[in-house]
């Protein structure tokens, strides 16, 4: 028998039925006829009744409590679930559901503390016979905080990120700007010009993070704006590869095969450029040898009646290790130690997957690195 059975299923259904205003009204979960049991929740479940005596507590609280069932079933809540706040107030005497306002109707989600510290994120719903009646069930909700610790923690590193990348920039804009106000006369033109252009790349530099962040803002809140437009993406791949060899790249490093005819595809144009500019530099920064590009049509992801157009970046350097490759797509993740913030392929797959592509890491046959995206034609459908 589970953690949390203890007691008869009866008993459990009889009190999450509470969430529905009680036994006799609507189905709610734990009753027979939806197969759900409280066990089967994701998220603790505790329900203490008109005495405030526990009669559930399901696996999952158990679990996030590290006690078993049957040790608090039919004890008193706050010796069952002796939760504190974060300065050590006890949260039943702070808030309590059965002597307070009448009016009340449960507790917001808060971080509150078990025994030995451990913390636990606690909402409360306390179910009245009657608008401003006495409570008849008090029903506690648990989580574990693992998830937005997780979530602090990227916000931490993306801020750390941030100022790192940012100081060294502006250091470099403030310190020629105000030597050129104090001692223009003593440098010669070339001097000046040197200067001017440095501060000119390190202001790109800062131009080029704040563009990252508000691509990384829009995706992560499903905001990022999609203009599509035909795309010939054979000549997108030709201008950056001239835009690297105006750079000082040889011509002969970069081999592009296309395979014709490609279907007519209907991207953003600009979001495109961001993925192959950024799937060409790294090839280029982190790769070796000849860097190959491979255009071709291919069925659109996860729609074999529609076709998309398929694009590999493989370059014949060292590769990424195995146990990287899943790795890849995520924040800060960096191949090697030659600068980047480590957001550009985390940007990259969100572009491709908000076209409704996909996008995959592998070793190429040259022994480096290839990702291949694939973007549907999307075409609209007043074209169809």
């Amino acid at each position: 028998m589970a953690v949390g059975m203890s007691r008869p299923r009866a008993t459990h259904t009889a009190a999450v039925r509470a969430l529905s205003g009680g036994a006799g009204e609507s189905q709610a979960v734990g009753d027979p006829a939806t197969g759900i049991d409280p066990d089967d929740l994701p998220d603790g479940l505790v329900v203490a009744d008109e005495n405030g005596e526990v009669i559930c507590f399901n696996a999952a609280a158990a679990r996030i409590t590290a006690t078993p069932a049957a040790e608090v079933l039919g004890r008193s809540l706050d010796q069952a679930l002796p939760l504190e706040d974060l300065k050590g107030r006890r949260w039943w005497a702070l808030t309590d559901p059965y002597g307070g306002l009448s009016t009340r109707v449960g507790q917001p989600e808060r971080n509150l503390l078990l025994p030995g510290g451990r913390e636990v994120l606690v909402s409360a719903r306390y179910v009245r016979a009657a608008p401003t009646g006495p409570v008849r069930r008090l029903v506690v909700s648990l989580r574990g905080t693992e998830a937005r610790r997780r979530t602090e923690l990227s916000h931490a590193e993306l801020i750390a990120t941030v100022a790192h990348e940012l100081r060294s920039p502006l250091t470099s804009v403030k310190g020629f700007t105000a030597t050129l106000l104090a001692k223009w006369e003593r440098f010669t033109d070339d001097q000046k010009r040197l200067m001017l252009e440095t501060v000119d790349a390190d202001a790109n530099r800062v131009t080029r993070l704040i563009a990252e962040l508000l691509d990384i803002s829009r995706i992560d809140s499903g905001r990022l704006e999609l203009r599509r437009q035909p795309v010939d993406i054979a000549a997108a791949v030709e201008r950056h590869i001239q835009a690297h060899t105006a750079n000082g790249q040889a011509p002969d490093r970069f081999l592009v095969h296309t395979r014709q005819p490609l279907p007519a595809l209907w991207a953003d144009p600009d979001k495109v450029d961001q993925v192959l500019g950024n799937l060409l530099e790294n090839a280029v920064r982190h790769g070796e040898g000849t860097v190959t590009i491979e255009i071709a049509p291919a069925p659109a992801p996860g729609k074999d009646d529609e076709s998309g157009t398929a694009v590999t970046v493989s370059d014949e350097g060292p590769g990424i290790p195995e146990e990287s490759m899943g790795r890849v797509f995520t924040r800060f993740w960096r191949g090697s130690k030659r600068g980047g913030t480590g957001l550009g392929l985390y940007i990259v797959k969100g572009i491709v997957e908000a076209h409704g592509g996909t996008i995959t890491v592998a070793r190429a046959p040259g022994g480096g690195a290839e990702f291949r995206f694939i973007l549907p034609v999307s075409m609209p459908a007043y074209l169809v």
